[in-house]
């Protein structure tokens, strides 16, 4: 499969070489933010600190790396807890990918087959959802957490190929970090709409999504007016200031976009903008280590959240709830990997979920999953 990390210049799409590879497992061990960090080193890669250059793209110029940072990984990064193992055991928690421009464009891809699912089955009934949604609103009700993302998983056998759903998740609509990156025997594939993190030219931003309806004027309305939503919301921006001030230059993190309602497949969703003057010296290292695993998808307190996590979900999340993009020489871009799919010899594997607040309605809360998965399954025709 021919792999479309988000954030890749738009002029060096089809010109991509392979030149390096690494992959990380939980069970490795070590410390994945540095690791990563030294190998972008290497090639030359997130010198942010550097005098700014044109990106050079002469044939066998370094263009960049694509990077994976799966949920598991960003909850070690930080001593949190990486909670059950993932059902998508082919695919790495941490994956790198170096790129180098090509002597001239790709010659066109053959049109792939179709891609098809076969029966999908969860990880958890609806009932059992809707029971971590009430457990977490007892953790809420005692106190030790605001807000939880609870995610549910599921996975189908395939046939087909991997490129056509690849392509398919990719084109839905609003899936503005679409992007994929591949293995000799995994792919993931995302559709996600949410940017988590940028830096460049001496900033750092991240754009929380948070809150959800169905994409109708009367949707858009509830979505509006939800004193659930707003606050869940508002909860994930606060975290979000306090995850980006420990590499931002004091007095400057600030949020410039409050709540804007965005559309994505047939849904609405409400976005922020978080945004600071990054101080200097900080590195790749020291903004994983600052943001990982994102607000969005976690909880608050961020390590409570993870071990409420840990200890309600029957699998872990896999790629999904991470990261997914592309360094170059001066810029990072990080897709959020929702609305993802990880794909092994003989699975397909998506997850979707949603963040609980005291508020929370777990019949509702479990079928905003339902919808957000649907949105995934419809497009790959199954």
């Amino acid at each position: 499969m021919y792999a479309r990390p988000p954030g890749v210049p738009p002029s060096c799409r089809d010109r991509l070489r392979e030149v390096d590879r690494w992959e990380w497992r939980v069970a490795d061990g070590g410390d994945p933010a540095t690791s990563l960090a030294q190998l972008a080193q290497r090639w030359g890669l997130g010198s942010w600190w550097s005098p700014s250059v044109p990106h050079d793209e002469t044939p066998g110029s370094v263009c960049g790396m694509a990077i994976l940072v799966g949920a598991a990984a960003g909850a070690y990064m930080v001593s949190g807890a990486t909670g059950s193992p993932s059902p998508a055991a082919a695919v790495p928690d941490v994956a790198a990918v170096v790129y180098a421009h090509g002597e001239g464009v790709m010659a066109p891809m053959p049109i792939p087959m179709a891609f098809s699912a076969h029966g999908w089955t969860s990880s958890w009934s609806e009932p059992e959802h809707a029971a971590a949604v009430d457990a977490v609103r007892s953790h809420i009700a005692d106190g030790t957490v605001y807000q939880v993302n609870m995610v549910g998983h599921q996975r189908s056998r395939w046939s087909g190929s991997a490129q056509a759903a690849a392509d398919a998740v990719a084109a839905v609509e609003g899936a503005h970090w679409a992007g994929s990156i591949a293995g000799t025997d995994w792919a993931v594939a995302s559709g996600s709409p949410e940017c988590f993190l940028t830096v460049e030219d001496g900033h750092i931003a991240t754009y929380p999504i948070k809150g959800t309806a169905p994409a109708t004027a009367r949707g858009r309305q509830q979505l509006a007016v939800s004193v659930k939503e707003r606050a869940e919301h508002v909860m994930i921006v606060d975290l979000q200031r306090n995850d980006i001030s420990r590499v931002a230059r004091p007095g400057t993190v600030s949020v410039p976009q409050l709540f804007a309602i965005r559309s994505w497949a047939h849904l609405w969703q409400a976005e922020s903008t978080v945004r600071a003057q990054l101080e200097f010296g900080f590195g790749l290292a020291d903004v994983l280590r600052a943001m990982c695993p994102p607000g969005s998808v976690t909880g608050t307190p961020k390590a409570t959240a993870l071990e409420t996590i840990a200890d309600l979900e029957p699998v872990g999340r896999g790629p999904s709830m991470g990261a997914l993009g592309f360094l170059t020489g001066q810029r990072l871009a990080l897709g959020l990997t929702i609305r993802t799919i990880a794909l092994e010899p003989d699975w397909v594997h998506l997850w979707a979920g949603g963040g609980i607040t005291w508020r929370s309605d777990p019949d509702a809360e479990v079928r905003e999953a339902h919808a957000k998965a649907l949105g995934v399954r419809n497009t790959l025709g199954g």
